[in-house]
């Protein structure tokens, strides 16, 4: 779909298993920030980039795949943070693929320095950037870049 076909630029975020226990879970490996707080930060980052951010949080792979066949037509990029599904979900790759919207792939704690089944990502290779281990600030920043990516598209 042509860059003119859509009205306000609109990225897709989707949040993966356990994200909605954050503030909760783990606060010396994930912080103390809730998932509510990061999407209050999300949009409020969208408004200043004159943009829609639609958040999305599920503990299931399929309303994940669901949601991400929803973003085409719809949405300009995808920014994902698939928790645990990142390293054992073909599904989310494969969707991912299909739909073939930019996305970028976020995480608040660093995969690489943690277990290292962690340090595989399924996401990766279909994604245009990974950003990793900056807490919340991660997803700001992965929603700034795939911002500046999908405009740098368009202009040309």
């Amino acid at each position: 779909m042509r860059p003119e076909a859509f009205s306000t630029l609109s990225i897709l975020v989707l949040h993966g298993p356990n994200l909605n226990l954050l503030g909760q879970r783990e606060p010396g490996v994930y912080g103390n920030t809730t998932l509510d707080e990061i999407d209050s930060l999300l949009i409020q980052e969208a408004s200043k980039l004159d943009i829609k951010a639609l958040c999305v949080q599920s503990n299931h792979e399929g309303e994940l795949v669901d949601a991400i066949h929803s973003a085409w037509g719809r949405d300009r990029g995808i920014l994902i943070n698939a928790g645990a599904y990142t390293h054992t979900s073909i599904a989310l790759r494969d969707a991912l693929a299909a739909v073939n919207i930019p996305t970028v792939e976020v995480h608040l704690s660093n995969i690489y320095r943690r277990e290292n089944f962690r340090h595989h990502s399924y996401i990766a290779p279909v994604a245009i950037g990974q950003i990793s281990g900056f807490g919340s600030e991660s997803y700001l920043l992965g929603l700034q870049a795939l911002v500046h990516y999908i405009r740098q598209q368009d202009a040309g």
